[in-house]
């Protein structure tokens, strides 16, 4: 079962948000009737963010021309699409739009069954205004990295959410590495690893991943900027967030790189992304859902034991692998149940961006956080889990 902690296939995803009869699905709970989606689910939104900043969003278009793509090399330079979310100034930009709708076209190709409409998914409401103007002054960065198959849509609540609470958020789409990624050409390149995965195995992604934050990071905070609001980013405060494979990435990133000071890991096996050497005393959380039988992911036993610095871990009772992301809430605002969740999309998704912006707030703001001393009466579904 620790295959669906580790990063969870196209197919395996899809079939936990979206309930119906695909072989190959490993489930501890019975299969329930499938549900069809309606096309009359026509005003999906994600929770409004709860800080006290107005949120703005840019997207950027980077090519590192000193790295052939990991996945394509016919493809040439590595380029990768950035969604940057930073504290804007109210009532400025236009809404931002949750993804294209070849990119949802994508997301539900396999799942051929559901009649969700790709363009119901990709209007899906989000909070963030595109082109707003930025608040002044300078705000701590972090970088976050989606699920494999997965596009950075999936994490835009959390994005959102952190910048309202005063962050500057890149949020990374890995090319090559999801269901669909559009391009400003309009091209929408298919994930090529998916199906075949990459020799060397799943851990290779990690550490490949981990050039793609590194790059972004120098096109972000360099002597001559990729993003005309880089004037925003505090370079010397910044973190990691991922989920899935991109927790893990998250680890891997710093690994290799001492200048995000600070990860987190939603819900995804480490695969070796954690050195035996430990991450130099820098603080790390681990969030995810209750494995079948009360067992432990082997990969977070060893990466707990290998974490250094500061670090918790946390199990969130009733959650299932899609729980973190924008997908559960999605799911039940479409009427579809997400199989083996026993807590509601919302709820899910309002603990996961209350213990990540915590977690932030502490280690890159300095601003101590009673959320980490022990379990809270206000998220009762929370475990703390000891060495």
């Amino acid at each position: 079962m620790t295959r669906l902690r580790r990063t969870a296939t196209a197919t395996a995803v899809l079939a936990l948000v979206l309930p119906l009869p695909i072989a190959g699905v490993a489930s501890a709970a019975p299969r329930p009737a499938p549900v069809a989606s309606t096309s009359t689910a026509t005003h999906l939104a994600l929770p409004r963010p709860t800080g006290t900043h107005a949120v703005g969003r840019e997207v950027l278009h980077l090519v590192d021309r000193n790295r052939q793509d990991p996945w394509v090399p016919s493809a040439g330079p590595r380029q990768l699409m950035v969604s940057m979310y930073y504290p804007a100034r109210p009532h400025s930009g236009g809404p931002a739009p949750y993804m294209t709708t070849a990119e949802a076209r994508a997301l539900l190709t396999k799942v051929p069954q559901a009649t969700l409409p790709p363009e119901v998914l990709s209007h899906t409401r989000t909070w963030a205004r595109t082109n707003a103007r930025p608040e002044h002054g300078r705000f701590p960065l972090v970088a976050l990295s989606p699920g494999f198959t997965m596009q950075r849509a999936t994490l835009t609540g959390l994005a959102e959410e952190l910048a309202s609470h005063g962050y500057v958020v890149s949020l990374v789409d890995h090319t090559y590495e999801n269901l669909g990624e559009t391009f400003p050409d309009g091209t929408t390149l298919p994930c090529a690893i998916c199906d075949k995965r990459p020799a060397g195995g799943i851990e290779v992604i990690p550490r490949s991943r981990a050039k793609d934050v590194s790059f972004v990071l120098d096109e972000l905070t360099g002597r001559h900027p990729a993003w005309r609001h880089a004037h925003l980013i505090d370079k010397k405060h910044i973190g990691m967030a991922g989920h899935s494979l991109g927790g893990a990435s998250s680890a891997a990133t710093m690994a290799a790189d001492q200048r995000v000071r600070a990860g987190v890991n939603l819900d995804g096996s480490f695969d070796g992304a954690v050195p035996a050497s430990g991450l130099g005393g820098r603080p790390f959380l681990m969030m995810g859902h209750p494995l079948p039988g009360g067992v432990n992911d082997p990969s977070w036993t060893e990466g707990w034991s290998r974490l250094d610095g500061w670090k918790r871990w946390l199990t969130v009772a009733g959650t299932v692998h899609p729980s973190f992301t924008d997908l559960g809430v999605i799911a039940e605002q479409a009427g579809i149940p997400l199989t083996g969740a026993s807590i509601s999309g919302p709820r899910a998704d309002r603990i996961t961006r209350a213990y990540v912006t915590a977690f932030f707030d502490q280690h890159l703001k300095g601003v101590r956080e009673p959320l980490f001393n022990g379990p809270s009466p206000e998220y009762p579904e929370v475990t703390f889990h000891g060495p």
